[in-house]
């Protein structure tokens, strides 16, 4: 009886089908674990007012939230020099405070044991400040100054008051951000424009009085507009610079923080779970839409999801063409002999190459042969300066065409061998041509396949970072490679990456602690933006599966 049951299969199909059970519990768990590791650190979590007294009998105030908590042996902590333990027991609990005034201590967080803990109480009425620099600061606002003088110290009207000038101060922000990105990033781009011009003109023997006085002039003009501008945006500093706020510290003494630097601000302690909800998506949104502060360990990661859909995105702009001409050829015209045989075997085997080869080849070749060559050709002016001879957004891609390419072979490949040869014959026998019968017929009827392959190609590339640290992928990039100067394109530029970024915060960063949660947001961020470019591309091949269902019956 049991020879026929697992003669029949049936075993193995159970075994099959755990495994894949097994295989999909664990993908979706460990998505699960790097989300809520992410995600519930945009919560507005409750800050604690510590009473301290240390090993020496110094008495010590801490304001902060408990961010972890762990059971250490007394053992360790004896060798570590930790003093004054002897009454206590052999396994003791300390706790991981973020204390944030970075300022005036040496790090956002400090590990307390609980021994020394002498009162613990919620900080009632302590507000939180986000800060364009030193990260957060915690403490109890006292009074708001305009121009150095106090408008207002009455406890019941001081929240209301910040809002409406913390408001206005991030409005005036705003204006001086866009007014540097925008009118005076201009100028400065056309400055430069006219210089490289200026240097081409005298490269090619050209640069006579009367172009000199005319690049002079629209120099000039520009130097004009960019007074103007300057001294509209001192006005915007000056105005921001107005306001300020006394904030009593953990020390018991008042700081004063300038309304500037202030990002925004907070009461945990005083929120009810849905204003908490609120709070939670708004600390979301401005971490996909902000740029980047303190060494990537604050603010948002919106340059690093844009420069990785756009380098993903022309990366398969890029691919497609010639992975699909390329099995076209293998399928359909190359002879069925031995070096098509080795062309094959080598396109698989490229697959396999580890793509930090890719990424020395991508720099050998296309950094400085391909870009050194182009600026020597188009852009002499701009020596020893490279425009394309460094790395940029352009190689990158093309370094992760590469990579991607078999990939790419092999699917299409696949699925041309699977459409019939009747349609082939029929659609000659009914006189059009090979070439017509391949782009009418055979290839949009391949076209799933070219999808599937895609896919793959895209899920792999949007993972990559080892060749992309070589050839274009950086730290902070000041500049996105699309802005509203002409070309408006600059494929030369570099580009920041959210595998790097993870990269970056991960291991990089000099602050470990705060890094961390951002480790795991990012994480679930780059999965979120991989299955999103998926799911679009699935979306795509299946309405192309549905319209060319009829023809492969």
């Amino acid at each position: 009886m049991m020879g026929k049951w697992f003669k029949s299969g049936t075993p193995w199909i159970w075994m099959t089908g755990g495994a894949v059970s097994l295989s999909l519990i664990a993908v979706v768990g460990l998505i699960l674990l790097i989300g809520w590791r992410g995600l519930s650190f945009f919560w507005p979590s409750e800050i604690y007012e510590f009473d301290i007294v240390n090993e020496q009998g110094q008495h010590a105030n801490l304001i902060g939230e408990i961010y972890d908590s762990e059971t250490v042996l007394k053992q360790q902590l004896v060798e570590a020099g930790v003093t004054g333990l002897e009454n206590e027991p052999d396994e003791l609990e300390r706790y991981l405070i973020k204390v944030g005034n970075r300022e005036f201590v040496d790090l956002d967080f400090m590990w307390v044991l609980g021994t020394t803990i002498k009162d613990e109480r919620l900080a009632d009425g302590v507000v939180v400040f986000e800060r364009t620099k030193n990260g957060n600061f915690y403490g109890y606002l006292t009074e708001i100054k305009e121009n150095g003088v106090i408008v207002s110290d009455d406890s019941t009207s001081l929240i209301q008051q910040l809002k409406q000038r913390l408001a206005r101060t991030i409005e005036l922000n705003d204006k001086e951000e866009d007014l540097l990105t925008g009118d005076i990033g201009a100028i400065n781009y056309e400055l430069d424009r006219i210089r490289l011009h200026k240097r081409k003109a005298e490269l090619d023997g050209e640069l006579t009085a009367e172009r000199i006085a005319d690049f002079d002039k629209q120099a000039a003009d520009l130097h004009q507009q960019y007074l103007v501008l300057e001294k509209q945006l001192f006005d915007y500093r000056k105005e921001a610079d107005r306001d300020s706020v006394t904030v009593k510290d953990m020390r018991g003494q008042d700081v004063t923080l300038s309304m500037a630097d202030i990002l925004d601000f907070y009461q945990p302690n005083n929120m009810g779970f849905f204003e908490k909800v609120g709070h939670w998506f708004h600390q979301v949104a401005k971490f996909i839409v902000d740029d980047p502060r303190e060494a990537n360990t604050e603010g948002g990661v919106f340059p690093a999801i844009f420069g990785t859909i756009f380098m993903v995105m022309l990366m398969a702009v890029i691919v497609t063409p010639f992975g699909v001409i390329a099995a076209i050829y293998l399928h359909e015209y190359a002879g069925k002999n031995n070096i098509t045989k080795f062309i094959r075997i080598s396109v698989i085997n490229l697959a396999g190459v580890p793509s930090i080869v890719y990424g020395v080849f991508g720099l050998g070749f296309f950094v400085y042969i391909i870009g050194g060559s182009l600026d020597d050709i188009f852009y002499p002016e701009a020596l020893p300066s490279p425009t394309f001879g460094t790395p940029g957004v352009m190689w990158s891609a093309l370094t992760l065409a590469i990579l991607t390419l078999p990939v790419v072979i092999v699917s299409t490949e696949e699925g041309l061998s699977r459409i019939p040869s009747a349609l082939r014959e029929g659609s000659l026998a009914l006189g059009a041509t090979k070439s017509e019968t391949l782009w009418r017929i055979v290839v949009p009827m391949a076209s799933p396949a070219i999808m599937t392959g895609l896919i793959l190609a895209v899920a792999r590339a949007a993972g990559e970072v080892a060749p992309l640290m070589l050839v274009g992928v950086v730290k902070l990039a000041p500049t996105l490679p699309l802005d509203g100067n002409f070309p408006f394109f600059h494929l030369e530029r570099k580009f920041m990456h959210l595998g790097f970024h993870i990269y970056d915060v991960g291991f990089q960063s000099p602050n470990v602690e705060a890094a961390r949660p951002l480790v795991y947001a990012t994480s679930f961020l780059l999965v979120t933006v991989i299955v999103g470019l998926n799911l679009a591309a699935i979306a795509i091949r299946n309405n192309l599966r549905e319209k060319y269902r009829a023809l492969e019956h």
